[in-house]
Order: structure tokens, then C-alpha cells, then sequence
């Protein structure tokens, strides 16, 4: 699988310090990184489909602050999808009020028909991606039947149905952001961290130092904003175990692509 990474402050925060290290475990993810500093409407986006720790590019990028309120990152472990630039995350796009979303995903989907439609629509070859585009749509959709856009009240609900919905079944550990609000989700028991500090939250996959990290709750979404949380979801209750059943279906994925 892959590991995630993301940070909701309140001010500007180097993050150099924990990148460093969540990148250093590439060495068991090394089908790509990826990294979003995301500010308002704008993020920038920065990915390869190699070896983070291979990447003199991410090198040089380290040795400078990384500096930012909201921002993602991502070391991946193909599960599903080639090892290509197209399906290393972040994936970003904007809704059509023109809000910034940007997503990262641990995980696997199983089982969710309402993605199969983006198999020809997507760019690259991931469920991940999949994942990114219904969101979109859905909130297209929704604010189409609006006629304006939804408030973020509105919004959260709109992302815990399907959330709780999409959880049976898969693996859903998800960091996503719209620029000023900062969405978590995990159901994998002990698969996500986080740190308060600072007037900061950090969330990872696995402790990145010797502070005081706690498991982040699961089977519900949460928002953060500017390091704070702010709103918790549902507890959908759907919890995704590892089984030996789950495995078998992954390894016929596989046979299939």
C-alpha cells in the first residue's frame, strides 16, 4: 500500500523536518511521491513515478523550507495502476464554482459500481482517481441542483454519505483538501496518526518522530481547519479488515489489468 501525509495550521509551517522522514520510507513505497502545497485556490502540485528517495529533484526540494497552512504528500505502493507519472497522487481539479480540491488515498477499492464509469473517463489507470473524479461529480451535482455554491455545513454532508457509503467493503484511508479545510478519513484500524502542535495537526500514516502521536479516529470523516479539528462525521461503523478473501480479490485485480 502506499503512505500519506497531510497538515492543517494555523500559520505558515516548515514541514522539512517530517517530510524528510515520510519521504525516507520509500524505500517500501518506491512507485512514486508526490507533494501539494495548497493556499486558497491554488495548489502546487509537485510528483514523480520514481523512488522519493532516488529523486534528486525531491533532494533539492528538501534542502530548502517547505513552507505551508494545508499541504499533502504521498509516497506510493502500486496496488492498481501502472508505476507512471498519471497515477502517482496528488490528484487535483476544481468544481464548477471553480474551488480547488486536491486527494490522496491509502487504500483499496474492492467493490463500488458508482466508479466503474471513470475507468474511461480517468487520465491514468487508479482507483484513486476514480475516487477523486465521483467526488467531483458529485458535488457538481449538487450544487447544479443548488444553483449556487453548497456551504461547507453542506459540503461535509455531502462527503460523509458517500464516505460512509464507500467505506463497506474497501479500504478508504483519504486526505483531501478544498484550500482552506482539511478532510480525513480512515477505516484501518492503527493506518493514521496524528500530532497536535503549535497550533498544527499533522496526519500520517506512521509516526514520524518521538512527540506524542495518537491514532486518529476511525470509520468517520473529520475536517480540520487551520490546525484545529471542526467537524467529525457519521461513525458508519465500517470497519476494513485485511482477510485472506480481500487478498485474493487484489491478486485477480492484478491478473486482470
Amino acid at each position: 500500500m502506499c503512505e500519506i501525509f497531510g497538515l492543517s495550521s494555523q500559520c505558515d509551517f516548515i514541514a522539512n523536518d517530517y517530510l524528510k522522514t515520510f519521504y525516507s520510507h520509500s524505500s517500501h513505497h518506491p512507485h512514486g511521491w508526490g507533494l501539494a502545497c495548497i493556499s486558497g485556490s491554488g495548489a502546487l502540485i509537485e510528483k514523480e513515478s520514481i523512488q522519493a528517495s532516488e529523486s534528486n529533484y525531491l533532494r533539492e526540494r528538501l534542502s530548502q523550507p517547505i513552507v505551508s497552512k494545508i499541504l499533502l504528500a504521498h509516497i506510493r505502493y502500486a496496488t492498481i495502476g501502472n508505476v507512471e507519472y498519471k497515477n502517482c497522487h496528488p490528484f487535483t481539479g476544481r468544481d464548477n464554482t471553480g474551488r480547488r480540491w486536491t486527494l490522496i488515498h491509502n487504500g483499496t477499492i474492492f467493490d463500488y459500481p458508482q466508479l466503474n464509469c471513470y475507468v474511461k473517463k480517468q487520465m491514468g489507470d487508479t482507483d484513486s482517481e476514480r475516487v477523486f473524479l465521483y467526488f467531483m461529480d458529485c458535488l457538481d451535482k449538487a450544487q447544479n441542483q443548488k444553483c449556487s455554491k453548497l456551504a461547507f455545513e453542506e459540503r461535509f454532508a455531502l462527503f460523509d454519505e458517500i464516505i460512509s457509503g464507500m467505506a463497506e467493503g474497501n479500504k478508504l484511508n483519504l486526505l483531501f483538501s478544498d484550500g482552506k479545510y482539511l478532510y480525513a478519513h480512515t477505516n484501518c484500524l492503527g493506518t493514521l496518526f496524528y500530532l497536535t502542535k503549535d497550533n498544527s495537526t499533522i496526519i500520517t500514516t506512521t509516526p514520524l518522530s518521538d512527540e506524542a502521536w495518537q491514532p486518529l479516529p476511525f470509520t468517520r470523516l473529520m475536517a480540520f481547519y487551520k490546525g484545529k479539528l471542526v467537524k467529525t462525521g457519521t461513525n458508519h461503523g465500517h470497519e476494513y479488515i485485511e482477510s485472506p478473501e480481500s487478498m485474493k480479490l487484489l491478486y485477480s485485480i492484478f491478473a486482470n489489468l
